[in-house]
Order: C-alpha cells, then sequence, then structure tokens
C-alpha cells in the first residue's frame, strides 16, 4: 500500500445513558435507557433537536479512509467493526493515526464534534496521545491549533473560512453539489435509536458512505486550492468508482452508494455540448 497521506475520518456516536443518569437525573435512579430517552424529550422541546452534547457520548462507529499523496483512495475501514467497543474503537483510531506517521487527518465539521468527542474519549479511557496533544510547540504547531491544517483539514472550515459563515446544508449539501449521494436512508438523528434496535450493521454503512462523501468533497477542494486539476479529479473520481464495484460483493454497502451515484453536472461540457 502507498504511503498513507490523509486520513478522511467520520464518527457515529451513542449517548452514554449511565453517565446521563448520574450527573443530569441525579438520585432520581432513571435507567440508562430512560435517562436518555428523557434527555432527548427534553432537548426536542427546547432545541428542536434531540442531539445529546458529546460530552455525554462514546464512539460506536469510526470509519476511515486511507489516502496516498496524490489524493488516491487506498483503502476504507470500519474499526473494530465486530465488537463495536467504544475503547477500542479510539484506542485503533489514536494508535494507527501515530502508526501511519501521523497523517493529515480530513473531516466535515470534525473541528467542533469529532475530535473533541475523540479527544474526551482518549481521556476517558486512559490512552496517551502526546504527538496529537503537543501543547509545549510552538502555537501554529501544535496538532490542535485551528489553523494547523497539516494536522486536521476540516472542510467546512475551508468552506466557511474558519467559521464566518454558517454551511446550512452540511457534507449533504456539498456531496449534492457534486452529484454524490449524500444522506441516504440513515442519517445521524437516527443513530441512537437504531443503536437501541441492535441495528449495527447499519450505522456502520451510514458511516462508510458519509466518508465516501468527505473524500469526494475533499478531492474538490484540492481542485479550489490549485492542488489538482479539474480533469485529474475526475479521473480519481472514476477510479474510486471502479474501486467501489470491484468490492459490492465484499461491503453491500458500496452498491447502495454506488446505486444512487451521480456524476458532477459539468457545466463547460453541457455549454460546449450546446454550441
Amino acid at each position: 500500500m502507498p504511503a498513507v497521506r490523509y486520513l478522511v475520518f467520520d464518527i457515529e456516536s451513542i449517548a452514554d445513558g449511565a453517565l446521563v443518569s448520574k450527573l443530569v437525573y441525579a438520585g432520581q435512579q432513571l435507567s440508562p435507557a430512560d435517562a436518555v430517552a428523557r434527555y432527548r424529550a427534553e432537548l426536542m422541546a427546547k432545541y428542536e433537536s434531540d442531539f445529546i452534547p458529546y460530552t455525554y457520548q462514546v464512539p460506536m462507529s469510526i470509519a476511515v479512509a486511507k489516502v496516498d499523496a496524490e489524493f488516491r483512495l487506498a483503502d476504507l475501514a470500519v474499526l473494530d467493526e465486530a465488537e463495536s467497543r467504544p475503547h477500542v474503537i479510539t484506542e485503533h483510531f489514536w494508535r494507527g493515526w501515530e502508526k501511519y506517521g501521523r497523517p493529515t487527518l480530513v473531516s466535515f465539521n470534525g473541528r467542533t464534534f469529532d475530535i473533541p468527542l475523540l479527544e474526551l474519549a482518549a481521556f476517558r479511557y486512559g490512552l496517551s496521545v502526546p504527538a496529537w496533544f503537543n501543547t509545549t510547540a510552538k502555537s501554529f504547531e501544535q496538532a490542535r491549533n485551528r489553523f494547523n491544517l497539516d494536522a486536521h483539514f476540516d472542510l467546512q472550515e475551508l468552506l466557511t473560512n474558519f467559521g464566518s459563515t454558517r454551511f446550512t446544508g452540511g457534507l449533504n449539501l456539498a456531496a449534492n453539489l457534486l452529484g454524490k449521494p449524500g444522506k441516504m436512508d440513515v442519517q445521524g438523528h437516527m443513530v441512537q435509536d437504531l443503536y437501541d434496535k441492535g441495528r449495527v450493521k447499519e450505522i456502520h454503512d451510514y458511516c462508510r458512505c458519509d466518508v465516501l462523501d468527505t473524500y469526494f468533497v475533499f478531492l474538490r477542494t484540492r481542485v479550489l486550492l490549485g492542488r489538482l486539476k479539474l480533469d485529474e479529479e475526475q479521473g480519481l473520481i472514476a477510479e474510486t468508482k471502479a474501486w467501489l464495484l470491484a468490492r459490492t460483493a465484499d461491503v453491500p454497502a458500496y452498491k447502495m452508494y454506488l446505486d444512487r451515484w451521480g456524476d458532477w453536472p459539468d457545466p463547460w461540457k453541457a455549454a460546449a455540448a450546446r454550441s
């Protein structure tokens, strides 16, 4: 496998019901499930969203795409897929980052959710990640510095000029602008309910597909930044489509993604065809 230069990733998480019961409803002896249900209902009534803060959550699915220096997809894996253990998932993520030589992490909105969740999970599970928490380095060299794009490239940060605007529509919109599926049958707000019903495989598949969307958005930002020519990006997309087709028997989620695949509507070709 070529050297890994980028790790494009996405996380799905679930609430720690015991922690919610203990801290949010202290002394009320609520079961973990009842505590989570009550907290979600209260959040929905107040904010019209039942998403529990990440500080009360643990990772239960992380999909990671390994990408080389030429921006070519080399592999895509779900960490600890068979057992989905939060502490093992967390350890595999951070140790994998170290194993591959600390490649650039690539996310969509990872600055405000995915990375803080993973940092807190490392804290919770007693993991040491000194190369990430390199607080003695110069400020701009620290991995956690918001503007250190060599450590973590948050695509939403780029598209909003580091939070100057609100990216309404999120990854779903960015992917659809490129003709890719975006959100399909599963969406983020459904993860907790799917987990409670034991439908973990669907969560992993959803996470995989989000990583594919993120990868394609990443490729277009390479065009935006002048790191790829448009025809080179389109060539990589065609290669990736063939890569997915070759693996549909082993990973059914890829077939689901390809069934809803769309090609980018190239306005330059359309204009040339009309002339």
